[in-house]
């Protein structure tokens, strides 16, 4: 009997160690088959497909491209580099630093993964965080190219800008490394945490001496709980001072249905309230009256309004 238990001992350690060594084998097929849970259900169909079709597969990758002049055009770092026959390059986890032609550091980009195409230029996908010289900068979109050689990075897609305090929808992107400036392309939608909506197209994102200005010279319609506001020539958005300048001609129309009609109108949140200043020729129109002045002051909160300035008016 003391035999028996002891055969069946030996048999149940040695079942034990064979499948100790196949499971060590065959980890790259259990872990194709059954992935760890994540968040992003998408980044590991990918991480599988990698793992389970690759033809060369490189762990902690790093390269460094240069110019034709020797002159470092970018630094990638990849948590994993996998390569296939017939398909790009595929990068997980990644960092990508852009250099200008001094060598110096101008784009820091990561993402969960992106594309090495075969002229060298790089597909980022998915959600991106761009870092340019000390401002950081959060983009989702479809997909983002960056070119290697005119260091453009693009989107035709559409795109989310996440801002300091305003979130952005626009139809596509551009980032011209020259002049460290931003466009979000085509029509575009600015969500301020005030609550407050501009539409607008072709928005500038403004870099340059660390501003933080959002700029375009299209017709805008500026959107609040209380007012809608149009202009004719744009809008420019001061967001360290948390102000927002509409350019031109202005009309503001009010719930009552009252309307005020200005030039280069400035709406100020830089003390949480919402303020309305203009010092240009201001017309007030009402049911019952018809003011002119040479400016304005409106507290949207205490709706009081002050027109200021050879103030001449017409009652009925």
């Amino acid at each position: 009997m003391a035999i028996f238990q002891s055969r069946i001992t030996q048999l149940v350690i040695t079942f034990i160690i064979t499948l100790a060594i196949a499971l060590w084998l065959f980890r790259d097929n259990i872990v194709a088959i059954y992935p760890v849970q994540k968040d992003n259900k998408q980044l590991n169909i990918i991480k599988d497909k990698c793992i389970s079709l690759y033809v060369e597969k490189i762990d902690d990758f790093s390269l460094k491209e240069y110019s034709d002049e020797q002159l470092l055009l970018h630094y990638i770092e990849a948590e994993t580099y996998c390569g296939f026959k017939d398909s790009p390059v595929l990068l997980l986890n990644l960092k990508v630093i852009q250099y200008d032609e001094k060598g110096q550091e101008s784009y820091i980009l990561k993402s969960n993964q992106a594309n090495i195409l075969n002229s060298g230029d790089i597909l980022f996908r998915g959600e991106v965080n761009i870092l340019s010289k000390g401002i950081y900068h959060e983009i989702k979109t479809e997909s983002l190219f960056m070119n290697s050689k005119t260091k453009q990075i693009n989107s035709n897609k559409d795109v989310i800008y996440y801002g300091e305090n305003a979130k952005i929808f626009a139809q596509g992107m551009r980032i011209n490394n020259a002049d460290d400036t931003m466009q979000l392309e085509g029509d575009v939608s600015i969500e301020q945490e005030s609550g407050s909506l501009i539409n607008t197209k072709d928005l500038n994102i403004n870099l340059v001496d660390n501003e933080k200005r959002y700029q375009t010279k299209e017709k805008s319609t500026y959107l609040s709980k209380d007012n809608t506001i149009h202009s004719e020539q744009g809008i420019d958005i001061d967001m360290k001072e948390n102000q927002t300048k509409l350019l031109g001609k202005v009309e503001i129309l009010q719930k009552s249905g009252d309307k005020i009609f200005s030039h280069d109108l400035v709406v100020d949140q830089s003390h949480g309230g919402e303020i309305y200043k203009s010092n240009k020729p201001t017309n007030y129109q009402s049911k019952i009256s018809n003011i002119k002045s040479q400016g304005m002051y409106y507290d949207v909160v205490s709706q009081r309004i002050e027109l200021m300035g050879g103030v001449v008016g017409l009652y009925e």
